[in-house]
């Protein structure tokens, strides 16, 4: 595969992440409203509420320095270029270029959570210094766990570029699972619900500032700052979704550019995101938010099982 014919594949998987994200929002959405004898608010709502605020002004604090405008850009823009990395549709075949490495992909989304919380604290505001603190919180219990989740997989596929083990995920039986493949699938489905702010970790739908964790780092922001970060936030659920499934379930993924192959892996990419929406939204359905000082029991599950997957990986 040349180069121009890369660049197109990669510009435009991530094209469809990006196109995507707000409208698995609006899905979950719609499932918890729904779950919850409500109607709900319409599929297209995220797109409506990222129009809205494109088309307002920007008002900042006093104290922010010229930093605070350029956050939400430099989020959007480490969120997408982690967007790039990720097998949606292609997995490369031999002597194809490497899609992307997934150590670089998870640096991308720990600096996109650095970034965002600079900005907030940068500010001077009391939420938005909570907001953050409890964020990197989260993150160093998080980010640990999915580097060792994703390097158990890695071990076993002897590379860390994700393209490849994509393909050689999908190159074996349906029936090769192994005990550590279940434990890092098992931790990483934990990760997913602290990585896309769901509940029983965080609550995206709330704004006291008793409970709310990411949210608090945006109450500074308006406007199309704010756009820029809500958009990012859509983008970076996708991205934790599409990691899993690539990781995990890549199939259907189209080793050339034949029109059905691609509308094949269309498909199989939209039935394996619809079914790990379904289960964020169920389980935030079904859960009540945990209380700051649990979260680290409820992560802690997910560390044990993520360092007993590469355990059984390199023993």
């Amino acid at each position: 595969m040349g180069s121009a014919a890369h660049i197109a594949r990669v510009a435009a998987e991530a094209g469809l992440l990006l196109l995507l994200g707000p409208l698995v929002t609006g899905f979950i959405q719609k499932l918890k409203a729904r779950l919850q004898c409500r109607s709900g608010a319409s599929l297209w709502q995220p797109y409506r509420d990222l129009a809205k605020l494109l088309r307002k002004g920007t008002v900042q604090s006093d104290s922010a320095s010229p930093l605070f405008r350029a956050v939400p850009a430099l989020v959007l823009a480490a969120t997408a270029t982690a967007a790039t990395m990720v097998p949606v549709l292609w997995a490369p075949a031999g002597g194809s270029p490497p899609l992307g490495d997934s150590i670089l992909l998870l640096a991308l989304l720990a600096l996109a959570r650095f970034l965002c919380a600079i900005g907030a604290l940068d500010a001077g505001g009391a939420f938005g210094g909570m907001g953050a603190s409890r964020e990197m919180t989260v993150g160093l219990l998080v980010e640990p766990t999915l580097m060792m989740a994703v390097f158990s997989v890695a071990v076993a596929g002897g590379t860390t570029d994700l393209g490849a083990l994509a393909a050689r995920r999908g190159a074996l039986a349906a029936l090769s699972w192994q005990a550590s493949d279940l434990l890092a699938l098992f931790a990483v489905l934990m990760l997913a619900l602290a990585e896309t702010g769901r509940i029983p970790v965080d609550n995206p739908d709330t704004h006291l500032e008793l409970t709310m964790l990411h949210e608090g780092m945006l109450l500074e922001h308006s406007g199309p700052g704010l756009a820029c970060l809500v958009l990012a936030t859509h983008l970076k659920q996708l991205v934790v979704l599409a990691l899993v499934a690539a990781l995990f379930f890549p199939v259907g993924l189209a080793g050339g550019f034949a029109p059905a192959e691609v509308a094949l892996a269309l498909v199989a990419f939209g039935l394996k995101v619809l079914a790990l929406a379904t289960f964020l939204g169920v389980v935030e359905s079904s859960y009540a938010k945990l209380r700051l000082f649990r979260v680290p029991q409820f992560l802690g599950l997910g560390l044990v099982c993520a360092f007993v997957a590469l355990a059984l990986r390199v023993l």
